[in-house]
């Protein structure tokens, strides 16, 4: 009797994982079955489904020119002290944290 039991559970296990395996395989998803389906406010799908996308289209060239290296300078010099002001604001409402050893 307990054989019988540990082959049908065998069986049914074998034949659950090769439903399993073999609906990976289908080619109509659960969102296209008509038990399921989509909700009324979902966007229309679109016709091409398998389109690749243009990893190798180049963008067009920029109309602006690239920063004068005065410009680039001043402003890499304010993001400079934006960032000193903040970790000094940040130290003075936090001390333990500049000194961890203090712990």
């Amino acid at each position: 009797m307990a054989r019988d039991r540990k082959k049908r559970a065998l069986a049914a296990g074998a034949l659950l994982a090769a439903v399993l395996a073999l609906g990976g395989c289908s080619s109509t998803s659960i969102a296209d079955l008509p038990i399921v389906g989509t909700p009324a406010d979902a966007p229309a799908r679109a016709k091409d489904q398998g389109g690749y996308l243009p990893v190798h289209d180049i963008p067009p060239d920029r109309d602006e020119p690239e920063l004068a290296p005065a410009e680039r300078a001043k402003i890499e010099a304010e993001l400079a002290a934006a960032r000193d002001r903040q970790a000094s604001a940040a130290a003075a409402q936090n001390p333990a944290a500049q000194n961890p050893a203090a712990k």
